[in-house]
């Protein structure tokens, strides 16, 4: 496309050389772009059309976007088949799901070592941002979360787990095609988003000290229920910050973080779906 319109200038350029030669004998020159030094000192100095200008660089930033949604989605579709690799063999294979349950041991280090790289990759920037410390850090992010998944489903039916995997598949496809097209900016909802994550935080806490008891054994349920509801939306609110058109957007230098919050949300949501419609093994 650069070169098409090169070609177009050197045309016209052409054409009003040959125009001016036939009326006044002088030649055409285009006039040089301005310096830098002018540029700073406000010089006034002749430049390009403003138009082709401005029509030139949203192409260009188009065309970044792009990329940086297209390498988002292509890492994370690998992470989604090691993560569903490893689950199927957890919950096919007797001998290591024997394995893993009775050795709950490396489900605490798995859990250890996705919270280390999980903080490491969203607090600190020069980490996930340093070629190739932050794709080894997401690869390591990934098998542990990955472990933790596969551990989580071994305890249910396999039915089960396979309908769960289905329903989430279809949940992110409808979520992620509703935020490319809608005219919604869930962006700016943050604040809901925020007072969700409290609520929930606050009900998880309560949960952890009523469930042992079985005081009220529904109440897992709806915690899951909106749970699922809470990363749901968390899945459109990340989407969009990859669109670059919203209220929020997100740089894209931050590849591994858009990645790592998309991940994260995805496997989320299958947890919790699991915790409503899976059915534990005998």
């Amino acid at each position: 496309m650069v070169k098409k319109k090169v070609y177009l200038l050197f045309i016209q350029l052409s054409l009003a050389n040959k125009g001016n030669d036939s009326t006044s004998g002088e030649a055409l020159v285009a006039p040089p772009p301005p310096t830098y030094e002018e540029a700073i000192a406000g010089v006034s100095a002749p430049c390009y059309n403003d138009v082709e200008m401005l029509t030139e660089f949203t192409w260009d930033d188009v065309n970044i976007r792009r990329v940086f949604i297209r390498k988002v989605y292509s890492i994370l579709m690998i992470q989604l088949l090691v993560t569903f690799a490893i689950v199927a063999v957890f919950t096919f294979c007797d001998p290591v799901k024997d394995y893993i349950q009775t050795n709950p041991g490396w489900y605490w280090a798995s859990y250890v070592v996705f919270f280390v790289t999980y903080l490491t990759l969203s607090c600190c920037s020069a980490p996930r941002r340093q070629f190739p410390w932050n794709l080894i850090l997401l690869a390591i992010f990934t098998l542990s979360l990955s472990y933790m998944t596969g551990m989580l489903s071994s305890f249910y039916n396999t039915k089960s787990v396979v309908m769960c995997l289905g329903i989430t598949a279809a949940v992110c496809l409808v979520v992620t095609v509703f935020s490319f097209q809608t005219k919604l900016d869930v962006t700016s909802c943050q604040g809901i988003l925020f007072i969700f994550c409290v609520v929930m935080f606050i009900s998880g806490l309560v949960l952890a000290i009523v469930l042992p008891f079985q005081y009220v054994p529904w109440l897992d349920a709806i915690y899951a229920a909106l749970g699922a509801i809470l990363f749901t939306m968390f899945l459109a609110f990340d989407t969009q910050l990859l669109m670059g058109n919203k209220r929020y957007t997100m740089s894209p230098e931050e590849y591994v973080f858009a990645t790592l919050n998309i991940y994260l949300d995805i496997v989320y949501i299958f947890s919790f779906f699991l915790q409503i419609f899976g059915t534990k093994r005998d």
